[in-house]
């Protein structure tokens, strides 16, 4: 198969720097990774693509709140009467030698954080206590991780000690050229309809003195587009894919409106 070929089959990514080879180097020598950016900005479908193009299983955990070091290493259950272990996707990860991508880290309980120092330094080991056994990563196994900067608070941050145990790349919204072919190809949208949608988008990302937590995703432009190729009214798109999921405020909601009436006249 032509190395063309191989490119269609996985999961589209429209590199916008480095990252490709970040994540290679990182993965041929063993070293965790951070991936560090806004909401939507491609950072799961960056670690899809990339394990698929190098051909590693992939375990993706949302982490959360009640995200505890047993729901990442496994827990005993009871099964038939008896109980029996069952691995996390932390674990199975490491037995396998596959890629484990923990999304939102910082969401996590911090005995999450505990677990994972041995697996990021050169021991490359996971203890499992209930268990007794030690797990050594074999070549192959990586860890990555992701979070959002700007949602970081005093009660969830990333220590700088475990920060500083991962290799780290930031991430942000693509070029509009580059985000116009994103949209376009995941949305089935043509670039000359999909072109307003990303200068409203850019529009909105640097609007100050709104009320909003942070700027529309790329994700929320291929929803909106993906109800626009479907036959939807652009106004209907945007109101459901954009405006709602972005902000409750109806002064807010206002003055997007506005911005789409000016936008697209």
């Amino acid at each position: 198969m032509s190395l063309a070929a191989k490119e269609d089959r996985l999961p589209y990514y429209r590199p916008t720097g480095n990252e490709c080879t970040i994540f290679e180097m990182a993965h041929n020598n063993g070293l965790p990774l951070l991936l560090k950016g806004p909401t939507g900005c491609g950072k799961t479908r960056f670690v899809e693509h990339m394990a698929a193009r190098l051909g590693r299983r992939l375990y993706t955990v949302a982490c959360h709140d009640d995200l505890s070091a047993a729901d990442l290493i496994g827990r005993y259950l009871l099964r038939g009467g008896q109980t029996e272990w069952v691995d996390g996707p932390l674990t199975r990860a490491v037995r396998e030698g596959a890629i484990c991508y923990l999304d939102e880290i910082v969401e996590a309980r911090k005995d999450v954080t505990v677990v994972l120092h041995p697996l990021t330094d050169n021991r490359r080991t996971l203890m499992i206590d209930r268990t007794g056994e030690e797990l050594h990563a074999p070549p192959g196994f990586m860890l990555v991780a992701s979070y959002n900067p700007g949602y970081q608070n005093v009660l969830k941050r990333m220590k700088p000690s475990t920060r500083q145990r991962f290799l780290s790349c930031t991430f942000g919204f693509p070029a509009p050229e580059d985000e116009i072919a994103i949209v376009a190809q995941e949305s089935g949208l043509e670039p000359g309809r999909v072109a307003p949608l990303v200068r409203l988008g850019g529009h909105i990302r640097n609007l100050s003195g709104m009320d909003l937590e942070e700027g529309v995703s790329t994700r929320l432009l291929i929803y909106a587009a993906t109800l626009i190729a479907g036959g939807m009214g652009v106004e209907r798109s945007l109101e459901v894919a954009v405006i709602e999921p972005l902000t409750d405020d109806d002064d807010v909601k206002t003055a997007l409106r506005e911005l789409v009436v000016t936008i697209y006249g």
